[in-house]
């Protein structure tokens, strides 16, 4: 789960040992339904950009795309728990080895999506994209950070004045309780994986943030696992993910601490959690060679093949020509805008437009 044993208070410690007692029974009392979908996706959108929910605030995305059993079954779970506000901001498509990589000098699209309820976002970009522009306050009011520091810091000053008035405090830190999980994948994340994983590259964005993060992995095998093997991890995580929130809001949770959650073949006979180092464990990486005749596209492609790809080149140009004009008519760093779904016919989509630039505080010859 986690690399950093003796680095956990043992408050939490003993939150996960008892986690098993109280799961007993758990796995298998899920819903026989499929993960269920909301049919007004941009009004939840932009409800959830503005509203005054003070419940503790979940930001759940993964690698395998937003589209995933993993993601549904585990985003259904937390909204049908009543107890959390769910955001999702998860990959439009699957990302699932693109480790920690951003997309730098290109249009990320933001388009509001159906998720179990929650308030969703599928994002044209890499996990680490959807972490950074959800904790950005570009996509979620509530993220925004100057706005959020300004209150922090306003707290900080009154607990130092009224030091005795914990439990008043804590009420009205609970609206800032936050945490990023990412998952559930499908497939392992151990050992050397993780620098490859774009699920754990997720949970690592927002601790690189400030944020407490989970990453949660499903051992699949191939002519093994199933789809309802999902429905059991979920089961099995939820009742750890219920107790590392409810550490976060007693202040027990380590500030700086991600979990790496890895959930065996058959959830269902799970036996328990434990906390261990992370392995050395890696898979070998094969390079075959595949010849022209069995992949057509890779040796060489029609007229009208070649002419599709240079038009659609100058599409694409075309469109990246035009945000960087309006980026530098608006003369700021961050490009949005709203506009409706083209080609589709959902009409209560909502998509928006970003793109991220890299600003470096410090010259490269003072770090």
């Amino acid at each position: 789960m986690t690399s950093v044993k003796k680095g956990l208070p043992p408050g939490l410690v003993s939150n996960l040992q008892e986690v098993l007692s109280s799961r007993k029974g758990g796995v298998g009392e899920q819903s026989n339904d499929g993960p269920s979908t909301s049919s007004t996706s941009a009004e939840n959108a932009a409800a959830g950009e503005g509203n005054d929910d003070t419940r503790p605030i979940v930001l759940v995305t993964n690698g395998d795309g937003i589209d995933s059993p993993g993601l549904l079954l585990l985003v259904e779970a937390l909204v049908r728990e009543g107890s959390y506000n769910v955001h999702v901001c998860a990959p439009q498509l699957d990302k699932s080895a693109s480790g920690h990589s951003v997309t730098l000098g290109e249009t990320i699209a933001a388009t509001s999506a159906q998720v179990s309820g929650a308030t969703a976002y599928e994002i044209s970009g890499t996990p680490v994209d959807c972490v950074s522009l959800a904790l950005s306050g570009a996509l979620f009011s509530w993220s925004k950070p100057v706005l959020v520091g300004l209150f922090m810091l306003l707290l900080s000053l009154v607990y130092i004045y009224l030091r005795y008035h914990r439990l008043h405090l804590q009420l009205h830190l609970s609206h800032f309780d936050f945490q990023v999980i990412s998952g559930i994948n499908k497939g392992s994340s151990c050992g050397h994986h993780l620098f490859y994983s774009g699920v754990v590259a997720g949970a690592r964005e927002a601790l690189i943030s400030g944020f407490p993060s989970l990453s949660i992995s499903l051992n699949w095998k191939k002519d093994e696992s199933q789809e309802s093997d999902f429905k059991d991890a979920v089961a099995v995580c939820l009742p750890l993910i219920n107790a590392a929130l409810r550490d976060i809001e007693k202040g027990d949770f380590p500030k700086r601490c991600s979990l790496n959650i890895q959930i065996p073949t058959s959830p269902s006979t799970n036996k328990g959690f434990k906390l261990t180092k992370q392995s050395m464990w890696r898979s070998t990486l094969n390079w075959n060679a595949i010849s022209a005749n069995r992949h057509p596209g890779a040796g060489y492609m029609s007229n009208q093949q070649s002419l599709g790809l240079q038009l659609a080149q100058l599409s694409r140009d075309a469109s990246a020509a035009g945000a960087a004009r309006r980026v530098t008519k608006q003369k700021t760093n961050v490009e949005i805008e709203s506009v409706g779904a083209s080609g589709k016919t959902e009409v209560n989509k909502l998509k928006k437009y970003f793109r991220l630039e890299v600003n470096h505080s410090y010259p490269l010859s003072q770090l």
